[in-house]
C-alpha cells in the first residue's frame, strides 16, 4: 500500500514537471516572437536595403551618390548618413605571387599650396605668398620652379621663349604653423622679364618632393601672376614711395569694441600724419557694422584700405593666419611706402616730448628695421577719482596703471624698410638685408592695452587710490602719459571728421 502510494506520488511529480516545462517553452516562444517584432520595427525597409546594395554593386569603381534615395528614408537619416560612399580598391595578386596591397584614402588632406598673393619684387623678380601643408614642409622636400611665359610664347619672336628659375622658398612663421605653414616663394630670373611691353604670366611648378618614386611625387602647375601687355611701369622700382609710413594690420576677428577702434584710429592718424600715411586693415570677421562705421570716415579720406580675408579661416594656420597676412601686406605695398609698421590695434605708439616721427626714423635710416619696446598697461585698474565718469572717457584716459614686473620677456613690435625685406614675421623680420636696431627705448615705445579691444564691456573693474600697488601678484605704477595726450587726439578727430563718431558705443 505504501509502495503504491509512493508510485502515485512519483507520477504526480513527473506530471507537474512536464507541465512546467511546457509553460516555460511557451513563455520563451512568446518572448522570442515579441523580440523579433520589436527589431523589425527598428530595421529600415527591405527595399531600402536592396537599393543600397544594388547601388554599390552597380558601379564599384566610382563614388556612389545616395542623395536620390526615397524621401522617407532621406528625411529621417539625411543628417547622419554620408552622401558619398567611396568604393573599395581591393588588393590583387601580381607577378611572382606578389600581393599588391591597396590604400584607401577618405576625406581631405592639406593642399599642396594655397596662394594669397603674388607681386613683382623688381625687374626680374616675383614673390608668391601662400600656405602649404606643414607636415609636407617638415618631413618632405617640396620644390618650386618658376616659369615666365611671355604672351604669344612659342611664336618664334625674340622675347617669346619661356624663361625658368628655381623658386627659393622661405618659411617665415618659425614653426608656429598648424595644419598649414606660411611659404614665401622667391622667383629671381637671370634677366628682366615682361618689361618690353609684351606682358606675360608667371607659372609655378610645385612638387611634393616625396622621393624618387614618381608615383608618390605629386605635382601641381598654376598661374601665379598674369600681366597684360604694357601694364608694368618699371619706374616704380626706383621711384620715391607714395607714403612715408604705412600700417599693415594683423587679422581682426571677434566682437571688437567700436569705441576702442575709434580711439586707436584717431590717435594714429594724428601720429603718422594724414598726408603721408596709409592704413591697411585686414578683416577676418572682426569688422562688424559698428566697427565699419568707425573706419568709414577715414576710408572716405583715402587713409584706410579694408581687405576682406574671411576666407582664410578655411585653412587652419597660426592665429588666423597672421604670418600669412603680414607677409602679403609687406610684398603688396613693397614699393608704396618707405617704412611699414607692424603692430596691433590694442597698441599705441608713443614718442618722447619734443620729438617727431620724422626725426626718429631719420636717426634710424641706416637700419633696415627697428623694434619697439612694450609698455604693458592694466586692462581693468582705474583711479578712484574717475569713478562714475569712466563711461564717458576714452580708454587711454582711464586705463592709467602700467605693469612694472621685472625679469619678464615682453613682445616687441617693429617697423621695416620694405625694399630691404624678403619676408617678415609678427614681432620682427629674420629675412632682411641690412642691420636691425633694437636699442630704441629712448626714441619710441608702445603702450599695450591687452584684452581691451575684444571686450565690449566697460574696462574699469577695479578702482584704486594709489600711485603704486600690487594686484593679483603683479606690481603696477600710475602712468598717465597717454591720458595727457587724449585731449589733443579728440580735437584732431573733431577737426578731421567732425562729430559723426561722438555716439560710438563700447
Amino acid at each position: 500500500m505504501a509502495k503504491e502510494k509512493h508510485k502515485d506520488g512519483k507520477n504526480f511529480s513527473v506530471d507537474v514537471s512536464w507541465k512546467c516545462a511546457e509553460v516555460k517553452l511557451l513563455l520563451v516562444s512568446l518572448f522570442f516572437i515579441c523580440s523579433l517584432i520589436t527589431l523589425f520595427e527598428l530595421f529600415p525597409s527591405t527595399s531600402s536595403f536592396l537599393s543600397c546594395f544594388s547601388a554599390v554593386d552597380s558601379s564599384p569603381s566610382h563614388p556612389v551618390d545616395l542623395s536620390s534615395s526615397s524621401s522617407s528614408s532621406s528625411s529621417s537619416s539625411s543628417s547622419s548618413l554620408p552622401q558619398i560612399v567611396h568604393s573599395l580598391r581591393a588588393e590583387r595578386l601580381g607577378n611572382d605571387s606578389v600581393v599588391k596591397r591597396s590604400f584607401n584614402p577618405v576625406g581631405s588632406a592639406a593642399y599642396l599650396f594655397i596662394q594669397m598673393g603674388a607681386y613683382r619684387g623688381g625687374a626680374n623678380n616675383f614673390v608668391v605668398v601662400g600656405l602649404a601643408s606643414k607636415p609636407l614642409h617638415v618631413f618632405a622636400k617640396p620644390r618650386f620652379e618658376c616659369e615666365w611665359i611671355p604672351h604669344g610664347g612659342g611664336g618664334g619672336g625674340k622675347n617669346s621663349a619661356p624663361i625658368f628659375a628655381t623658386g627659393y622658398k622661405i618659411l617665415p612663421d618659425w614653426g608656429y604653423g598648424r595644419v598649414y605653414t606660411v611659404v614665401v616663394v622667391n622667383c629671381t630670373f637671370p634677366s628682366a622679364v615682361g618689361l618690353d611691353g609684351s606682358g606675360g604670366r608667371l607659372v609655378i611648378h610645385a612638387t611634393t618632393g616625396g622621393g624618387g618614386d614618381r608615383e608618390v611625387t605629386a605635382a601641381e602647375n598654376f598661374v601665379a601672376v598674369e600681366e597684360a601687355p604694357g601694364s608694368v611701369d618699371e619706374s616704380i622700382f626706383s621711384a620715391p614711395p607714395k607714403y612715408e609710413y604705412l600700417y599693415c594690420g594683423s587679422p581682426l576677428y571677434g566682437d571688437l569694441s567700436p569705441q576702442r577702434v575709434r580711439e586707436w584710429m584717431a590717435y594714429h592718424a594724428r601720429f603718422f600724419g594724414v598726408s603721408k600715411s596709409h592704413f591697411v586693415i585686414h578683416d577676418a570677421g572682426g569688422v562688424h557694422p559698428a566697427v565699419m562705421e568707425v573706419l568709414r570716415p577715414w576710408a572716405e579720406k583715402g587713409m584706410v584700405t579694408l581687405q576682406d580675408i574671411r576666407e582664410q579661416e578655411r585653412f587652419d594656420g597660426y592665429y588666423h593666419n597672421q604670418f600669412l597676412v603680414v607677409n602679403d601686406c609687406l610684398h603688396r605695398y613693397k614699393f608704396m611706402a618707405k617704412w611699414i609698421f607692424f603692430f596691433d590695434i590694442d597698441e599705441f605708439l608713443y614718442l618722447p616730448p619734443k620729438t617727431s616721427l620724422d626725426s626718429v626714423v631719420a636717426s634710424l635710416d641706416g637700419y633696415s628695421q627697428f623694434t619697439i619696446e612694450q609698455m604693458p598697461m592694466s586692462s581693468k585698474l582705474c583711479q578712484s577719482s574717475d569713478y562714475g565718469k569712466t563711461p564717458r572717457m576714452w580708454g587711454m584716459e582711464k586705463l592709467v596703471y602700467r605693469d612694472v614686473k621685472r625679469g619678464v620677456r615682453r613682445d616687441r613690435k617693429y617697423a621695416i624698410q620694405p625694399r630691404s625685406a624678403f619676408a617678415t614675421g609678427v614681432h620682427m623680420s629674420q629675412n632682411v638685408a641690412g642691420q636691425s636696431a633694437h636699442k630704441t627705448e629712448g626714441r619710441i615705445r608702445y603702450f599695450h592695452y591687452h584684452g581691451t579691444i575684444a571686450d565690449r564691456r566697460e574696462p574699469c573693474r577695479e578702482f584704486v587710490n594709489a600711485t603704486a600697488l600690487t594686484y593679483d601678484g603683479t606690481p603696477y605704477v600710475l602712468d598717465d602719459t597717454l591720458r595727457r595726450a587724449a585731449g589733443a587726439v579728440k580735437r584732431f578727430e573733431q577737426k578731421m571728421i567732425d562729430s559723426r563718431l561722438s555716439r560710438t558705443r563700447q
